[in-house]
């Protein structure tokens, strides 16, 4: 335990080093900061098939059923809908009370068994930034051609979009807050476009 604690205090994550940057760049109106080290497992399986069961039942929790869906589960977990046959689980950071992804991992892995379908740890693929404030939908407006006025895009929706030319995942969790998901290697294009469209309002 002593040695994997060590582990995770050297972690890196993708934005350390703009962390005052992102800082410097929020205000009131739109606060930017980076959610680092989430437990992000890509999980495939055809929908009402006895794969997804055997993942439901692992989980003790539904899968999604739609575009755009997000189920909640147990200790801060999350399931986001991303293809018909495709979703991400979304789960703390170890450190932070959360499970090892490796763990979870595998844990799936042997739910499905000789099943049809796929778990991957995909935890060091994206990192996640918060957007959150009174603004933050007009600067992810300016950038992203989904409509997302609340009727269209609601709390407790996520979606694979474009956010300027670079792929994310947005997740509106709250009406005033978002998490976008970008893969790593794009993380700093990525936060300082979103410090950019929130510069008129600092």
């Amino acid at each position: 335990m002593v040695e994997r604690n060590a582990v995770l205090e050297r972690r890196r994550s993708p934005l350390q080093r703009m962390t005052r940057e992102l800082e410097a760049g929020s205000s009131a109106a739109v606060s930017l900061r980076e959610i680092p080290f989430l437990a992000q497992i890509g999980l495939r399986a055809e929908a009402g098939s006895p794969s997804a069961v055997a993942l439901e039942w692992t989980l003790t929790g539904a899968l999604p059923e739609g575009v755009g869906d997000v189920t909640e589960l147990s200790g801060g977990r999350h399931v986001l809908w991303l293809a018909p046959d495709e979703y991400l689980l979304v789960a703390p950071d170890e450190a932070t009370g959360g499970t090892d992804p490796a763990a979870i991992t595998e844990e799936l892995s042997t739910a499905l068994g000789g099943l049809p379908g796929q778990v991957v740890d995909l935890s060091a693929n994206r990192t996640t930034l918060e957007l959150r404030g009174p603004r933050a939908q007009e600067v992810l407006d300016k950038s992203c051609r989904l409509d997302l006025d609340p009727v269209a895009f609601p709390a407790g929706s996520a979606l694979v979009t474009l956010l300027g030319t670079v792929n994310v995942i947005l997740w509106r969790v709250a009406p005033d807050t978002w998490r976008i998901m970008p893969r790593a290697s794009f993380a700093t294009h990525t936060a300082r476009w979103l410090l950019d469209g929130m510069r008129e309002f600092a």
